[in-house]
């Protein structure tokens, strides 16, 4: 059952997935730096309604920067929600007003790592948790790389930054130990791996975004 499902009182006649979820009412709980919480009264199917929790987000990019070896470049960064230190791929938030996505992850990878790239493909989208927000990230292929200079830290969480570079092979190989969680590490890793084999093909770096999130940014905080 999904984390916001509301009961319903007696049998509800099948829709058969032609139901307009309507916006009745909205009204914000929460809205901070990097994410809002609004309490949204939705109608259902049978005549209903029911309250949707919503976690806004401004979304973020990833990048999976592959080496002339073969090599995947990873962060290793601590991640107060979970208490511990993870491994991750370049990433950085859509939180520049009009911003591209695929400039905010060129950008992103010349600030945390270093790095500038020739090739740019899109290789996966993925939404976090969409039971409950419409957080979503793109994943990137970034390939042809070349040194520009890792910055001087900012902030206090970018000086215990550490960077690495991991076979890719290895890599997916941690996804499945359970060593790498981080979600578009997970699936970028695992996308990338099928590009290098043949058995996809990445999009364009233009290419569409259809889950990408618009609500947080509109508000003008984003």
């Amino acid at each position: 059952m999904s984390p916001n499902a509301g009961s319903a009182e007696g049998p509800v006649n099948r829709t058969d997935g032609r139901h307009r979820f309507d916006t009745l009412s909205s009204s914000d709980v929460y809205v901070g730096a990097i994410l809002a919480l609004r309490s949204d009264e939705v109608a259902m199917p049978g005549g209903g309604r029911s309250r949707r929790e919503v976690v806004e987000h401004p979304g973020a990019v990833a990048v999976v920067a592959l080496d002339e070896h073969d090599r995947v470049v990873l962060v290793h960064q601590y991640r107060y929600p979970l208490g511990r230190r993870l491994w991750e791929l370049p990433a950085g938030l859509l939180d520049v007003a009009g911003e591209d996505p695929l400039h905010t992850a060129r950008r992103e990878l010349a600030e945390e790592v270093g790095l500038a790239a020739q090739e740019w493909s899109v290789l996966v989208d993925v939404a976090a948790s969409p039971g409950f927000t419409d957080q979503a990230e793109r994943v990137y292929l970034a390939r042809g790389l070349s040194e520009v200079g890792r910055p001087e830290p900012v902030s206090d969480e970018e000086a215990d930054l550490v960077v690495r570079r991991m076979e890719l092979d290895r890599a997916v190989e941690a996804v499945f130990s359970g060593e790498i969680v981080n979600a578009p590490a997970v699936s970028g890793l695992l996308a990338a791996q099928a590009v290098r084999d043949g058995r996809a093909v990445p999009r364009s770096s233009e290419a569409e975004w259809t889950d990408r999130p618009r609500r947080f940014a509109a508000r003008g905080r984003g």
